[in-house]
């Protein structure tokens, strides 16, 4: 699969950007920033893989710390790990923030905590920097294919700055309330595939174990009101053993912490969520890693 594919592109005025971080998701969303029109600048933890991404993308250039690569742009997008990642790029003597000049965005599609949503925030305004927090839906898959889903925390005029650079890589960019309200809608995200999936991997072990053809039976009761996105793009492959599909289990578990987390914080009631955490921890103790979420069903085999 190519790291980025071709989309149609919204028109939208030439920015200079600084994207941080070149991961699975990053590396396409930066690409997709670069075929729009924007001037970009790269840094990536790991230098080879900037260098491969601009080789791939001629005429656009990488730094070799992130406050480097943030001078002079207009807008600095991230996607790295986790909270502590995103520290790491964002502040310090060489983090992103240090070298965004005034009036200028910073746009987080990290998964992260709401906690340093508002922390970053904050210091990004004590710098006269707008800073929105703005994680993503969708995958690799998503990434790849400029359709991703994008949930966004801030100020609406920071916001609206934001989204015709965004849509580059996006088909959705919604504001969803002030700092901190993207990263607490991606919890409900994750919530929601976790039920989903652990409830697939029931029905699909349940129909094997009874001896029923499972793509027969996806086929049709995906055309009832059990059909979700889940079952459409993960059913026949879960039927098949397969779970290289992108977003892998150690990064669902670190999500599903930060729901639990905040739940603990606000009083939410999650049970259902907290036992499909812990399903996932016997897949990582089965060895899968790095296998994409679906693999849930492999505790039931």
């Amino acid at each position: 699969m190519a790291r980025t594919n071709p989309k149609t592109y919204e028109p939208s005025t030439p920015t200079k950007v600084a994207f941080i971080g070149l991961g699975v998701m990053g590396y396409p969303m930066a690409g997709h920033l670069a075929l729009a029109g924007h001037r970009v600048t790269v840094y990536n933890r790991n230098p080879a893989k900037a260098k491969d991404w601009c080789n791939e993308f001629p005429g656009h250039a990488s730094a070799p710390t992130p406050r480097e690569a943030a001078q002079g742009a207009d807008m600095v997008f991230c996607c790295v790990g986790n909270d502590d990642d995103l520290r790491a790029v964002m502040l310090g003597a060489d983090g992103a923030l240090a070298g965004t000049q005034a009036g200028a965005l910073l746009v987080d599609h990290t998964t992260a905590s709401a906690n340093v949503a508002r922390e970053l925030f904050a210091a990004a305004q004590a710098k006269g920097v707008h800073f929105v927090d703005a994680p993503v839906s969708g995958g690799e898959a998503g990434a790849i294919n400029g359709m991703l889903t994008v949930m966004c925390g801030g100020e609406s005029a920071a916001f609206e700055r934001a989204k015709p650079v965004g849509m580059a890589f996006a088909k959705a960019f919604t504001l969803m309330g002030d700092s901190g309200a993207g990263q607490l809608t991606k919890m409900v995200n994750q919530i929601c595939i976790a039920g989903l999936v652990q409830g697939l991997s029931e029905g699909i072990a349940f129909g094997m174990k009874a001896g029923l053809n499972m793509t027969q039976v996806l086929e049709v009761i995906g055309k009832g009101a059990a059909q979700s996105w889940q079952m459409d793009n993960r059913g026949k492959t879960m039927v098949a053993d397969k779970f290289d599909f992108g977003f892998a289990v150690d990064w669902m578990r670190k999500d599903l912490g930060l729901v639990m987390d905040e739940a603990k914080h606000n009083g939410a009631r999650v049970p259902v969520t907290a036992l499909v955490d812990q399903f996932y921890a016997d897949v990582q103790a089965m060895g899968g890693n790095r296998f994409d979420t679906s693999s849930l069903i492999k505790r039931l085999r």
